[in-house]
């Protein structure tokens, strides 16, 4: 790989400047979003419709993907994070740099697009509709573009092209937003012949996406448009990111989503993940009124672009588990949309797991699965699973019904959807689909409440 992407981004180099110069009959109507009903603006905020990554009503679904390969993916992106932490991540070395070296690797990066929820977005003049993932775990948003100098994957309708667009700009090298890239994507930014910035966008399942740093004109429905915006228009995109034309950045990073659009709608966004026989939604800006539950977002200095939280206790049928409370806290805790099965430290996995074991006492086990070891025989809607509550700093607690506690794996097994983690603590999408989280950056708080995607 180290080898094409050198090959990509010296070709990269040497083009820029051309740029700016020349079936899903069995889904309910009801999930069937036309562009137009995608998104609305109200006095909540700016709402766009989210599907779940796996439903066979999805725009881009990944239905067909074994769920082994879910969990080794799964798995990657935890690994990445972790080394993301621990400053342990290797920092490529720009082409530019060393414009002789035979093999330029990007540094590793998260593995995405089996764990992200999906959704559309608008780009150009005129604009046009584009399926994307989203991300809180990343920062800059990325689309494929054509020419696709490299290579672009196969992606639900037609590939962006910066030339049928009037409001399309490259970024220069000397603009602010190419000095924020390392930030923004842990790699560093390139500069082209023609001035033009190059971004590097690493995933740790070996997919990546390079191209230029654009601007141009998004759009989020009716009255939602928003000029300049920064994204990145790939012109090298590889690996795992399903029929999506690219990716949502939800971090906190000044060139993400948020971020941008911040000025406009307010420094805070909620959704609530569906699962796969339903949709949800993404709410940009005041989030939709609910009976929210808060827990204080927690301050890292390991990255400022994640979200952090602070898990104080679990428990099984009404009873904490027994483990000491110190266990909660040997390791940092994250809250990440893009992640699907929750990682806690190892004691209190083995306690959690000791404590549905035995409530489940007389239920037929099941053999481990990957990475999941506390498994029973039949699906997860024909067993009932003891109510498992996380609490969190301040009281803020996630209620979990056996739906969000256990997972099918296949046909005939389901698996508690914990894993035990040596080095992060992730909140992963498990728990928290059909609940509204709401992330109130501006008031540096995570909200959470009971009731659905409706």
């Amino acid at each position: 790989m180290g080898l094409l992407l050198f090959l990509a981004l010296s070709f990269l180099l040497a083009t820029a400047s051309s740029l700016r110069d020349v079936p899903r009959s069995s889904c309910s109507s009801k999930f069937q979003m036309d562009h137009h009903h995608n998104h609305h603006l109200n006095g909540s905020g700016l709402h766009l419709v989210l599907h779940h990554p796996r439903s066979p009503c999805s725009p881009a679904t990944l239905h067909h993907l074994p769920f082994s390969t879910v969990l080794s993916h799964d798995d990657s992106r935890v690994e990445f994070l972790a080394a993301r932490l621990t400053k342990a991540a290797p920092r490529p070395k720009s082409p530019l740099l060393n414009p002789d070296a035979a093999s330029v690797p990007l540094g590793s990066g998260m593995s995405i697009g089996v764990g992200n929820y999906i959704t559309r977005i608008g780009l150009g003049s005129p604009s046009t509709s584009y399926v994307m993932l989203v991300d809180t775990g990343s920062s800059l948003t990325w689309l494929q573009c054509s020419p696709c100098r490299v290579s672009c994957h196969e992606q639900v309708g037609s590939i962006f092209d910066p030339t049928t667009s009037a409001t399309y700009r490259p970024v220069s090298c000397s603009a602010p937003e190419c000095d924020g890239l390392e930030s923004a994507t842990l790699n560093p930014s390139a500069c082209s012949a023609s001035n033009v910035c190059i971004y590097q966008a690493s995933y740790g399942d070996s997919s990546y996406s390079v191209g230029y740093l654009s601007r141009d004109s998004l759009s989020l429905g009716p009255g939602g448009v928003f000029p300049s915006f920064v994204y990145g228009c790939g012109q090298d995109n590889e690996g795992l990111f399903g029929r999506s034309a690219g990716l949502i950045g939800l971090a906190r990073n000044k060139l993400s989503l948020l971020s941008q659009l911040a000025p406009k709608f307010g420094n805070a966004f909620s959704y609530c993940l569906p699962t796969t026989a339903s949709t949800g939604y993404l709410s940009l800006g005041s989030y939709p009124p609910a009976r929210y539950e808060y827990t204080p977002m927690v301050s890292s200095s390991s990255d400022a672009s994640l979200y952090f939280v602070r898990l104080t206790g679990i428990t099984v049928g009404g009873k904490g588990i027994a483990v000491a409370p110190s266990a909660y806290t040997e390791m940092p805790t994250i809250i990440d949309s893009g992640t699907v099965i929750t990682r806690i430290p190892p004691d209190v996995y083995s306690a959690l797991s000791k404590a549905v074991v035995a409530a489940l006492r007389g239920r037929a086990r099941a053999p481990a699965y990957s990475i999941l070891d506390t498994c029973y025989k039949g699906s997860a809607k024909g067993l009932v699973a003891p109510e498992v509550d996380m609490v969190f700093q301040g009281g803020a607690t996630l209620k979990l019904p056996t739906r969000n506690v256990m997972i099918d794996v296949d046909s005939g097994t389901t698996c508690l959807a914990f894993a035990p983690s040596e080095r992060v603590a992730i909140i992963g999408n498990r728990q928290q689909q059909t609940f509204r989280v709401a992330y109130d950056v501006a008031r540096s708080r995570i909200g959470f409440a009971a009731g659905g995607c409706a």
